[in-house]
């Protein structure tokens, strides 16, 4: 049976900040290339949303993995050496990530309910989705509807972006033949939608198309925050690729204390 814990801690009100997203380079130098390291620990895409008028509050939080967590397998890319020869290690498979203290890695967390009736304007900003090393960067992220997604071909061979959404609305597949070559997307409708290269099947990611901005993402220690949350009564989600899903209740009071919402994942049947 799964479990969620939440426990209350204070924090201080949070502040008016531009939105902002983790923006992935394009490499060009053998020196820029990523290590095995990199694959399942760069940093999750943040969603800062601006502070509406009055009190708010910071929604943090860890994910934690329960048991014995599945053994990463090691990637074969050798069928491609320009993917091959850009790594000195093997890249580990990432869908499911667990840290030395447990934390659960590329998890979305997400306010499900209690913002009905609210709008919030688009971010101008583009989120960057770049394929380096034949791994998708990042792995899981956050964008909203309409906002402009940038993605990236930093590697010297054909990769094609095939996005396929879950309620089956907008599907595409573009083909990105040249280092350095990027396209523009708009992910109209809402839901997950899962980015896969058709040309090397071992890549895939995971974009979540919201209608607001807050929402987060753990890093590979398990934490996640959820920056500028109003008061409010609110239903929260953590996502999992291969564990699942889980929902939480919270309610946010004005001048109080910030919740901060811990969730449990157990191992899959069968993994």
């Amino acid at each position: 049976m799964r479990k969620t814990w939440m426990r209350i801690v204070p924090v201080a009100m949070g502040m008016a900040v531009a939105m902002a997203v983790a923006l992935v380079g394009c490499a060009k130098k053998s020196s820029d290339q990523p290590k095995a390291s990199d694959a399942g620990n760069t940093p999750p895409a943040v969603a800062v949303p601006s502070a509406p008028a009055g009190p708010t509050v910071t929604l943090s939080g860890t994910v934690h993995f329960e048991g014995t967590p599945p053994e990463r397998k090691a990637i074969k890319m050798s069928a491609d050496d320009s993917c091959h020869k850009q790594h000195t290690e093997p890249v580990l498979t990432e869908d499911v990530v667990v840290g030395t203290g447990g934390g659960l890695q590329n998890v979305f967390v997400s306010v499900q309910t209690g913002l009905e009736g609210k709008t919030f304007a688009v971010p101008p900003d583009p989120v960057t989705l770049d394929q380096k090393g034949c791994v998708y960067y990042p792995h899981v992220f956050g964008i909203a509807a309409n906002q402009p997604l940038r993605i990236l071909n930093s590697d010297p061979t054909l990769h094609n972006v095939h996005a396929i959404p879950d309620n089956g609305k907008g599907e595409f597949n573009k083909g990105m033949a040249r280092q350095g070559m990027q396209i523009t997307e708009f992910l109209k409708e809402l839901g997950v939608v899962r980015f896969k290269c058709d040309v090397h099947p071992w890549m895939q990611s995971w974009g979540h198309v919201m209608s607001h901005p807050f929402f987060g993402v753990t890093d590979n220690a398990g934490s996640y925050k959820i920056v500028n949350l109003p008061p409010g009564e609110y239903t929260i989600q953590a996502w999992h690729e291969k564990l699942g899903s889980q929902t939480a209740k919270i309610t946010v009071t004005a001048g109080g204390a910030a919740p901060v919402l811990d969730f449990t994942f157990k191992a899959a049947t069968g993994s």
